[in-house]
């Protein structure tokens, strides 16, 4: 890495932190250390939402989702707007008129103890797995394009977060959070900006998205229905309707981005936006990938993006001539597609059209099997390096292509996000821990600052958890996927307990407790037994069949009183 992009990582990450802790310090109350003090706008709000859900991930896998197979990962996010109508009417004036710390305090006031600490377990266990996954990402991906230290990169993103929300809790969280999407959108536009530039002379964007989408890459609504399929208009609208209102409405590390809102109407109209936004954001991002794919029509890539790693194996002088022997055919069919994409651009709207673009697919083809074949070579005689390499794309254009002093700021854009992402799950957990368990079994009737130091340990035992398991982590086929499958888990029983809890006022503790437990047992099984069906299915079914069997249990066990919360 060049001097000045150290500089520019360096000093965009330590103005944020020191932002970030002279802002919030000096609080000794629960409603500022946990809930802002209740001074958010809905702008901050939507713009903390964003952050913690867009994590490093978002920004380093997805572009490599899409330059594999295009805009279709966009559907998961299809139910999203429809999500935030329903959390907006329901959740947050249920939350607010409850005036609770996290939205499982909600659960023992509708029901009883039991289900309270159940469902705020399987939060902390789900959420606890995806902070390491959020520190883990980044710290992979960058260690092997960079040369750092893994056990370094995981342990320094882990103690910066910890850092300030020991100091400064939610509201350090909030106040870092709104200049780390700033760092995050503008690096990312810069990045699409130069792919833009990079295009040949006489590629115009409107050429390159011509090409993208007659390469099967502009392609967003797949109408198909087939449940093993991932992403379709019809899992992106139900499952994926499932998976966003369960975790905006009822994962706490987004709960408490919306509790320390200055109004109920603050609140409804940060969601409101968030959902008004997210999407076209994601499309961009996934945009950004297209874009690097029709990049590399014209430039070099490797035969295989994860070529660092392989610099710490010890191959033999064979395999190493077989692989050479590959990137030497990858790079001749590099210059028949450089060729064939110019000839397909320049043909257009002519009679040339199809034979040029069915030309260019046929050499696109031979050389994604030599892509296949380097990955074959690899898992025989290194089984110890990650082949799935679509998680390197976008960082390699980065590192190879960007100015220099603007890949300090692409880096730098990863780290906030990774930042931003894990400092709204870690603060989450902790607090749930103190107000869920420690706070309501352990030691009750203490001083409001007894509470917040109390939270400032737990944070340090989080932030402690996180990065053990960050370091102990092994690379998923695709990391955006792995977050999602994570929550998927997890999520549609958590939700189903909160519908019961809002809609169906008939249903009792005793019912709701054993069916979260049967139902969990079921979506865990469903998802290690069934290897076909598409993870986004897991919300809708895990939601349905707590209702079904809550309904059953509250007909055959004996009537107890029901509470109104």
């Amino acid at each position: 890495m060049q001097p000045l992009d150290l500089i520019v990582l360096v000093g965009t990450l330590g103005f944020i932190v020191g932002y970030g802790i002279l802002k919030t310090r000096g609080q000794k109350d629960m409603h500022s250390y946990l809930r802002s003090s209740g001074e958010k706008k809905w702008w901050a709000i939507c713009l903390s939402v964003m952050a913690t859900q867009a994590s490093a991930i978002t920004f380093i896998s997805t572009p490599g989702q899409a330059y594999e197979s295009g805009l279709g990962f966009l559907q998961i996010y299809f139910g999203l707007p429809l999500a935030m109508i329903v959390i907006s009417a329901v959740f947050i004036p249920k939350f607010y008129s409850s005036n609770v710390y996290t939205a499982y305090e909600y659960l023992e006031k509708r029901f009883n103890i039991q289900t309270r600490q159940f469902i705020a377990l399987l939060f902390l266990i789900s959420r606890g797995l995806g902070a390491g996954v959020t520190i883990y990402a980044p710290a992979i991906i960058l260690s092997t394009l960079l040369g750092w230290n893994l056990n370094l990169l995981c342990l320094l993103i882990g103690a910066t977060v910890v850092l300030y929300i020991y100091v400064g809790g939610e509201k350090a969280v909030s106040q870092t959070q709104v200049l780390q999407m700033a760092v995050i959108l503008s690096g990312m536009a810069i990045a699409l900006i130069v792919l833009i530039q990079y295009l040949p002379k006489g590629v115009s964007l409107y050429d390159a998205t011509y090409i993208a989408g007659k390469m099967g890459k502009m392609k967003a609504v797949n109408t198909h229905f087939d449940l093993s399929d991932r992403y379709t208009l019809w899992s992106g609208l139900l499952g994926g309707f499932f998976l966003s209102l369960s975790y905006f409405g009822t994962d706490q590390s987004q709960v408490s981005r919306y509790l320390g809102g200055e109004s109920v109407n603050q609140s409804k109209m940060g969601l409101f936006f968030n959902g008004l936004v997210k999407i076209p954001m994601q499309f961009f991002i996934l945009f950004i990938g297209v874009m690097t794919f029709v990049f590399f029509l014209f430039h070099h890539s490797p035969a295989f993006f994860n070529n660092k790693a392989l610099e710490s194996v010890n191959l033999s002088t064979e395999v190493k001539q077989q692989l050479a022997d590959k990137e030497k055919q990858h790079v001749l069919l590099e210059n028949l597609i450089d060729n064939a994409t110019l000839n397909a651009v320049h043909s257009k709207n002519t009679v040339q059209e199809a034979s040029s673009i069915e030309a260019l697919k046929n050499i696109e083809e031979q050389d994604l099997k030599i892509r296949t074949d380097v990955k074959q070579i690899i898992s025989k005689n290194a089984p110890e390096v990650e082949t799935r390499d679509t998680d390197y794309v976008f960082l390699i254009f980065v590192l190879n292509n960007m100015p220099v002093g603007l890949v300090g700021l692409l880096l730098a854009v990863m780290f906030c996000a990774a930042m931003s992402s894990t400092a709204g799950q870690i603060n989450s957990l902790a607090s749930t821990t103190v107000i869920d368990y420690y706070k309501r079994s352990w030691n009750k009737n203490k001083s409001e600052l007894h509470y917040v130091n109390a939270t400032k340990l737990i944070t340090l035992l989080w932030g402690a958890i996180t990065v053990g398991f960050a370091i102990s982590a092994s690379l998923a086929d695709n990391l955006v996927q792995l977050v999602n499958i994570l929550g998927s888990l997890f999520y549609g029983t958590i939700l189903g307990v909160f519908l019961v809890a809002f809609f169906f006022k008939r249903i009792g503790g005793n019912a709701i407790f054993i069916s979260a437990i049967i139902t969990e047992l079921i979506i865990v099984s469903l998802h290690f037994l069934d290897k076909k069906l598409s993870y986004l299915w897991l919300n809708p079914i895990g939601a349905l069949s707590v209702i079904a069997i809550s309904y059953v249990l509250s007909l055959l066990l004996p009537r107890e009183e029901i509470k109104a919360a």
